[in-house]
């Protein structure tokens, strides 16, 4: 038997197929109990939650199919089936890391630091590696992406995706500065020069202030996150139903 945690919205929804299963259950922020699993149930800020506050324990993606229905090949029952038969492969995703007031932040999909002043632009300087990359950059905001993540806040700064490396993007900039997918390896320091700006790592709910003078050190961590059933969550023709508007591969990356 799996003993699992389910987090998320509408969880209701899922409770009474999951209990055909041999899984032992608990609601997410039950004492006493360590989850084998956690299945997390919802969409992609679900996921990123689950990880968030079970980290390091493999999660199960589902989407709700309430507020994003799935095509026939991903319903609940086909990859519950599939998980208990050794059907699904453990993914693991690089998380970034970004070092800062003598802590470390971890993120799945990206880290960015934003003007806290809404009318005044953020002013910082980009070292890459400890080289100077850009002595003075005056915009909205600066942050790193993962590959996972390139799908999101990333692309719609920079209109594209990247397949491999992470993504260094500069959200509305007055000066003419490339937007740059690094090697993994890479280390990028933001210097504030006139802010403050404030630090978001995913759909934290926590923030950090960087003041002027002050910086942070972004790369790629030596942690993941491991979880089942990515391609069906993925999936561009589950996807084409929760947007029937968009081609089912724009943005899209293969697990």
């Amino acid at each position: 038997m799996i003993k699992a945690i389910v987090t998320g919205k509408n969880c209701e929804d899922i409770l009474p197929i999951l209990a055909k299963y041999d899984f032992c259950l608990a609601c997410a922020g039950s004492e006493d109990f360590t989850p084998d699993l956690v299945i997390a149930h919802g969409g992609d800020g679900t996921l990123l939650h689950a990880e968030r506050e079970y980290p390091n324990i493999p999660k199960l993606a589902l989407r709700d199919m309430r507020t994003a229905p799935t095509c026939e090949e991903h319903s609940y029952e086909t990859i519950l089936n599939d998980f208990f038969a050794g059907k699904l492969e453990l993914k693991k995703l690089p998380k970034l890391y970004a070092e800062l007031h003598g802590k470390k932040l971890l993120a799945v999909n990206d880290i960015y630091i934003h003007n806290f002043e809404r009318r005044s632009a953020l002013r910082y300087r980009v070292f890459i590696n400890d080289e100077l990359y850009a002595k003075e950059v005056v915009g909205d905001g600066v942050g790193l992406s993962s590959v996972h993540g390139s799908t999101a806040y990333y692309k719609s700064i920079t209109h594209s995706i990247f397949k491999i490396g992470i993504g260094l993007s500069f959200s509305n900039s007055t000066e003419e500065v490339n937007h740059l997918v690094l090697p993994e390896t890479s280390r990028v320091k933001i210097e504030i020069v006139r802010g403050p700006g404030l630090v978001i790592a995913d759909n934290s709910p926590e923030t950090d202030i960087l003041e002027i003078g002050e910086s942070i050190t972004l790369g790629e961590s030596d942690e993941f996150l491991s979880v089942y059933a990515l391609e069906s969550f993925m999936c561009p023709k589950c996807r084409i139903l929760r947007h029937p508007n968009k081609s089912p591969y724009q943005g899209y990356i293969t697990p």
